[in-house]
């Protein structure tokens, strides 16, 4: 099986995403995460599954108008995109 970029988006339900991509690193998969809007970091519901992400090395990155670019070529570059 070959190895494929998959990019996690959070938008709507961004814990759920979290845990998605948490859950995508058990496979041999290269997972990214972008946060698109706010998210409180600080909630321990969100901490917990940033805490894991980090231990796994997947990024997450916040979407913004500074980074909107970097984010379209995230997309561009997946093979497979998720979008919660």
């Amino acid at each position: 099986m070959s190895i494929k970029n998959v990019l996690m988006i959070a938008r709507n339900k961004k814990i759920e995403a979290l845990r998605m991509a948490a859950g995508l690193t058990l496979l041999d998969d290269v997972i990214k995460v972008a946060v698109v809007g706010e998210m409180d970091r600080d909630a321990d519901e969100v901490s917990l599954q940033l805490e894991s992400l980090d231990f796994a090395d997947v990024p997450v990155i916040d979407v913004d108008d500074s980074n909107a670019a970097e984010f379209a070529q995230m997309v561009v570059n997946s093979d497979v995109v998720f979008v919660v």
